[in-house]
């Protein structure tokens, strides 16, 4: 059956991808779970076989789909391009934006794409680092806005709360590394909120420590669990199969990530659609 790829459709059928449930996608597109549904089907009725493998939980590619999904990427930015020309520039300019090494991966693949795509004439930087440098860096001017991790309630005035993590001890699954004294422990680097929480409560309990691995990088101290070397504080949804919770340690309070901005930003519209963009998908 050959037939015409309505841009909707198509706009759906990538949304449903990035965030993988039907029901997320719904609400970032203002649709209903069923229009959703419908939008999908009617686009498999013009690729002729089913783009999607769905269950209760999530969904993933068909073949056809993954093939579609490829094809179609560029067409859809090719179309907001068209319109953004054809309307003008109703929104450009250059935006610096700082991110923790743990959340770039998620800003890059799931909220970077859905904001170029919408706002095309709008310039992007992202820049990585540990959340104390970015607030320092955004003090100064140096970056337009950044994302931060930091524990729950010290959100100053301009500070917008985005989510809400809970943090969790974690071992590896296969070793009692946990049991060892003095603990050892794979920490960020100075001043970072995990580190500073976890250093505090072993402190306040009398449990020895000493540090294995201390790095910036997120994947490296993920690796020094997953090896069995050491214990470490992550968010409880970046915990992985190779490690386990241990419920055995202090209880760390809640943390949050919050999008701050610069004083010369305030009036910026774009740097606000971006925080705007960004809380909708941190809570998704």
């Amino acid at each position: 059956m050959r037939g015409i790829l309505d841009i909707d459709l198509l706009r759906t059928f990538h949304s449903v991808v990035r965030i993988g449930k039907f029901s997320a996608a719904a609400k970032h597109l203002h649709k209903s779970p069923a229009a959703v549904s419908v939008h999908i089907q009617r686009l498999e009725a013009v690729a002729g076989a089913r783009l999607l493998n769905r269950d209760n939980q999530s969904v993933s590619l068909t073949p056809l789909g993954k093939r579609l999904l490829e094809s179609t990427a560029a067409l859809l930015r090719t179309h907001d391009q068209a319109l953004a020309d054809l309307h003008g520039p109703a929104l450009a300019g250059r935006i610096t934006l700082g991110v923790p090494d743990e959340y770039a991966a998620h800003v890059i693949l799931d909220i970077l794409p859905i904001f170029t795509a919408a706002w095309p004439n709008v310039v992007l930087e992202l820049e990585t680092g540990p959340s104390y440098a970015l607030r320092e860096r955004v003090q100064r001017g140096e970056l337009q806005a950044a994302v931060l991790a930091q524990p729950k309630g010290q959100a100053g005035p301009d500070a917008q709360v985005m989510m809400t993590t809970m943090p969790v001890w974690v071992g590896p699954i296969n070793t009692t590394v946990a049991l060892d004294d003095p603990l050892p422990l794979a920490v960020h680097a100075l001043q970072c909120p995990y580190r500073e929480a976890m250093t505090e409560a072993l402190k306040a309990c009398g449990r020895r420590s000493r540090i294995v691995l201390e790095s910036q990088s997120n994947q490296a101290v993920k690796a020094c669990v997953e090896a069995g070397l050491a214990v470490s504080l992550i968010d409880l949804a970046k915990v992985t199969e190779r490690m386990r919770i241990l419920k055995d340690l202090p209880v760390i309070p809640d943390h949050e990530i919050v999008f701050v901005r610069s004083a010369a930003s305030q009036g910026d519209e774009a740097v606000a659609l971006l925080r705007n963009a960004m809380r909708q998908w941190f809570r998704l």
